[in-house]
């Protein structure tokens, strides 16, 4: 620190003192005393004006030249603007008064006490050789060399501070420092070294000079001399800029390969936090952490010189790779080598990079990934010192890969395939088949499969694929082609207990059954039912079971069916309801009606929403009709009746009940009956035995002129031409069948024009209406379905309720679309109607924000099973997504996780991204980023919602500050994903890193 400087105490007491002797000798008056007084007071502005005054008065002319003096004086020091321009102009107006000096050392110390060299050395200048000042001449002479250091004159600061050295005084130090500083500016290391370490000595430059002379040791290079210097003093208490010198010592230590040592001063300076490295240093600390083993501090170096596409950020990025294989972080890994390869910069850093990384993923189990890396290697670098490695990690590749296409590819156009890659080519046709027949593309699942086959390495790989073959072909309706898939893999004696033998005999079953073998159909399902009954897996079990006793029934094997529906009921078969339906009506043919009654009861009393509840009640009144309780009978079939308004059997319970009413003499109840028949149901199997019972009742009731009337409504609508009237419709309908839509609107059109007063008409109408609809006009398909809206055809209702909900649902009319979706439900009778009514309101409630309506029917269609291919991910997706809008956060992120686990469909990965989503939401980014790595390759395929889950991943790297992993992440989504929408919504995140 520069030193306090004031004037020369001695020079000023001399002129005081000739000053006072003169006045005194001239006798002047006491003003020039006080005013005196008054400056030796340092009461310079009340001395100044004292002065001023004096300067009016007469008196001589070295008394007028001191007056001058002491005004500028106290001017100058009172800070009046006027102080400098009034000692100015006494300089240059008496260049020969002794004072002279004086006022140029008191003006150099005013300007050089406020910063203005250029004046300071100008004033100093004036008595630089003046020999009445010697005593003050090392004072000056290194304020010169000061000021002209401030204005980075080194040259001229050297030379007055050297001549300043000369004197022992208390400007010596000061002068060895400046005069060092400015030798080190002028690179002169040397001499700036001899001069520091002679200021060094002092204790007021003792914390200063270190730092300098570190820092010349440094620019020097001269390594070998900062690390013999600067350990020793780094414990000295004030050491200015230390962290600086651990910087100089971490780079020293560096330099000489000395890594331990310049880790910890690489920390050191870090851990001050009073200053950042340059990329260049960052790098360097990086190397030194990796060196000794501390893979986590180095890599925090690595990944910000990594950010740049530039020699150092190429090298950084490869031991970055280097370093995350280290701490086991295989995904950041993947994400530095991908990069390091990605540069052009260094080619053997670019070829060993792609390597790593083709290892990296293959360790991750991205094989994929992998794979593509493997075939780059080797395409680029055929005689690379990895090759022979490169082509065994193919093989492995190859057998684990997602892509099985692509892998499929790559083995097809191998030359020549050892056992192993025929092994590995066996799997993935299978897989690849498996992932058709998912898509519902058949005819490329049945190709696959084939594929598969050809190297039957694996033999239980190879009866799967045989037992695909024929699921893809039942899949398809092609039952014959099924039943001889099934037959071959059976024909292929795998062991007994084979899955793939167990679940062909299910497939086979019911191949059979589907084309009336019933008694091939049986051995089947019996010998499916038998090898799962102690089993803990038993899927299809259930439906096994029925189907078996339904072979027995068909056969008349009636024993046999009561026992396998009996045991059903035992085991709590799922379909218990039909077990008892069907128990009741085989006990019924053995004539056992009473014990066919009860079974039937326990349908009609347990299961109201049984499929089979109509057929139960039903069964149960024709029995009591049967064994003549007609009472029983009555109220069997009026239970049907009143409860179920809508049910197809309502024609033929009217005529049951009108029997029993008959039968009861109640005949007025009975003609009521038929009549309704005739009216509500022209076109029932049954009307013409209803017209033989209204005439009969009528008769009875001499009431026969009416039954003329109702003979004349059924004659109009059945035509003597009825034959070719059945031939027309069933030809227009051949054309529905076999999609000639175009053909089949007119003919359907010809039907109704020619028959307008047919029974047949309203079918007519609903086959020219779905017609329209498979041909896209789908406003004509659903004016000609509102048509029909009122038919008393419950069966051609339901279907026509089913089309209108469809349509209407298509058309986004969601609050239209419901009320028929759910008569369709109540009214379903089979599975597939039931499903698709079910699906359709799933799907209505979810896209009208009704979520707990959505949520029930979503679990409705679970509870029914897979009935279509997608049935169980769709609805699991529905469930999950309602919940979540539910806020039941818990409950929907297990659902997803569900369908992700278990469903590597659409669906499965649009789970995996909203459950990733959910935990970044929640800022549980690790459990975000573990769920994507560890779930998310097999939906490779799914472009749009794979690249969504990466687009959460690196939007967990930017939330958890790595954005070098963001970068790589996006940067690999631009480059590779086929999705405008990923790369777009990519590009635009990746512009908040740059």
């Amino acid at each position: 620190m520069i030193k306090s400087f004031t004037i020369c105490t001695l020079c000023f007491l001399s002129v005081l003192a000739n000053a006072q002797s003169s006045l005194y000798q001239t006798g002047l008056d006491k003003s020039y005393d006080d005013a005196f007084e008054l400056f030796q007071k340092d009461q310079f502005l009340a001395s100044r004006e004292a002065f001023e005054v004096l300067l009016d008065k007469p008196f001589e002319t070295k008394d007028l030249v001191k007056i001058r003096y002491y005004l500028a004086q106290s001017s100058l020091k009172a800070s009046n603007p006027e102080g400098t321009s009034l000692m100015e102009t006494f300089i240059i107006d008496h260049p020969q008064s002794y004072l002279r000096g004086d006022a140029a050392l008191s003006l150099g110390n005013y300007f050089f006490l406020r910063k203005n060299y250029k004046k300071a050395i100008e004033n100093f200048r004036l008595i630089n050789s003046d020999s009445n000042y010697a005593t003050d001449q090392p004072e000056i002479l290194f304020k010169m060399g000061y000021s002209f250091f401030q204005l980075k004159n080194y040259p001229q600061a050297i030379q007055y501070l050297e001549q300043a050295k000369r004197f022992r005084s208390p400007w010596l130090a000061d002068a060895y420092y400046y005069a060092g500083f400015g030798y080190f500016q002028q690179k002169d290391f040397d001499q700036a070294v001899a001069d520091l370490q002679q200021a060094e000595k002092s204790n007021e430059y003792a914390d200063k000079v270190p730092y300098i002379l570190a820092a010349i040791y440094y620019q020097q290079e001269n390594f070998t001399e900062l690390i013999q210097y600067a350990p020793k003093i780094l414990n000295r208490a004030g050491l200015e800029k230390k962290e600086q010198i651990h910087l100089f010592l971490a780079e020293a230590y560096h330099e000489q390969n000395d890594h331990p040592k310049a880790a910890n001063h690489y920390g050191q300076f870090v851990a001050s936090k009073k200053g950042k490295l340059s990329r260049d240093q960052q790098y360097k600390a990086g190397v030194s952490y990796y060196e000794v083993g501390k893979f986590n501090e180095s890599s925090q170096f690595f990944k910000e010189v990594a950010l740049q596409n530039d020699p150092l950020g190429q090298v950084s990025s490869y031991f970055l790779g280097h370093a995350y294989v280290k701490l086991e972080n295989l995904q950041f890994a993947s994400n530095s080598f991908s990069a390091a390869f990605k540069a052009d910069h260094r080619p053997e850093i670019k070829e060993d990079a792609l390597f790593n990384y083709a290892k990296v993923n293959l360790e991750r189990g991205n094989f994929q990934d992998a794979i593509v890396a493997l075939d780059t290697y080797m395409d680029r670098y055929p005689n690379g010192v990895n090759v022979q490695e490169v082509e065994n990690l193919l093989s492995d590749a190859l057998i684990n890969t997602n892509n099985y296409l692509r892998a499929i590819e790559h083995m097809e156009n191998m030359r020549s395939k050892s056992d192993r890659i025929k092994s590995a080519y066996q799997k993935v046709a299978f897989f690849q088949g498996v992932a058709y027949f998912r898509d519902n593309k058949f005819g490329s699942a049945v190709q696959f499969f084939n594929k598969s086959l050809q190297y039957p390495i694996d033999k239980s790989l190879m009866y799967q694929a045989q037992f695909w073959i024929g699921e893809t072909y039942a899949a398809n309706k092609e039952i014959p082609q099924a039943i001889n898939a099934y037959e071959k893999l059976i024909k292929m004696n795998p062991p007994t207990n084979d899955p793939s033998l167990i679940k062909s005999h299910f497939g086979l079953g019911y191949a059979y059954f589907n084309n009336e073998r019933y008694e091939e159909a049986e051995k089947q399902f019996k010998a499916y039912t038998d090898k799962l009954r102690n089993n803990s897996e038993k899927e299809n079990y259930d439906d096994a079971l029925i189907r078996l006793g339904d072979t027995y029934y068909v056969q008349k094997k009636f024993e046999e069916a009561l026992a396998t529906f009996n045991r059903a009921v035992r085991e709590e078969n799922k379909f218990a309801d039909y077990a008892y339906f069907r128990a009741g009506v085989v006990l019924n043919f053995q004539n056992r009606n009473a014990e066919a009654l009860r079974k039937l009861d326990q349908v009609a009393n347990n299961y109201p929403n049984s499929l089979y509840f109509e057929d139960a009640l039903f069964q149960k009144a024709q029995i009591n009709m049967e064994d003549s309780r007609y009472r029983e009978g009555r109220d069997g079939f009026s239970a049907l009746i009143n409860t179920r308004p809508d049910s197809p059997f309502m024609p033929y319970a009217l005529e049951g009940r009108a029997v029993a009413n008959y039968s009861l003499q109640d005949y007025d109840k009975a003609i009521e009956d038929y009549k309704k028949i005739l009216v509500a149901y022209p076109n029932s199997e049954n009307v013409e035995t209803a017209l033989v019972g209204l005439q009969e009742s009528l008769s009875l009731q001499g009431r026969s002129e009416e039954f003329s009337r109702y003979l004349t409504d059924y004659r109009k609508t059945n035509p003597s031409s009825s034959n070719l009237q059945n031939v027309e419709f069933e030809a227009a309908k051949s054309l529905i069948f076999n999609q000639s839509y175009e053909e089949a609107v007119r003919s359907f059109e010809s039907f109704i024009r020619n028959y307008p007063n047919s029974t047949q008409v309203p079918e007519a109408k609903y086959y020219l209406g779905d017609a329209y609809f498979r041909l896209g006009d789908k406003d004509k398909a659903l004016d000609i379905f509102y048509d029909l809206e009122n038919t008393t055809d419950n069966n051609l209702k339901n279907r026509v309720f089913q089309n209108i909900a469809s349509i209407e649902f298509e058309y986004g009319k969601l609050d239209k679309a419901i009320p028929y979706f759910r008569y369709s439900v109540a009214n379903a009778r089979n599975k597939i109607e039931e499903f698709e009514a079910n699906n359709g309101l799933m799907a209505a409630y979810f896209e009208t924000n009704k979520y707990d309506s959505a949520l029930f029917f979503a679990d409705k269609i679970l509870e029914m099973g897979n009935i279509t291919v997608d049935a169980l991910p769709n609805a699991l997706l529905v469930k999950g997504k309602s919940l979540y809008e539910m806020e039941q956060i818990p409950e929907a992120e297990s659902t997803f996780k569900s369908l992700m686990e278990n469903h590597k469909t659409e669906q499965g990965a649009e789970a995996l991204y909203l459950l990733a989503q959910s935990f970044h939401d929640r800022s549980q980014f690790e459990q975000s980023n573990e769920l994507i790595f560890e779930f998310s390759q097999p939906f490779g395929p799914y472009e749009y919602w794979y690249g969504k889950q990466f687009i959460v991943l690196a939007k967990n790297y930017i939330s958890t500050d790595e954005k070098f992993q963001a970068k790589a992440t996006l940067e690999s989504i631009i480059e590779n994903s086929t999705s405008e929408l990923i790369r777009n919504e990519a590009s635009t995140l990746i512009e908040t890193i740059q």
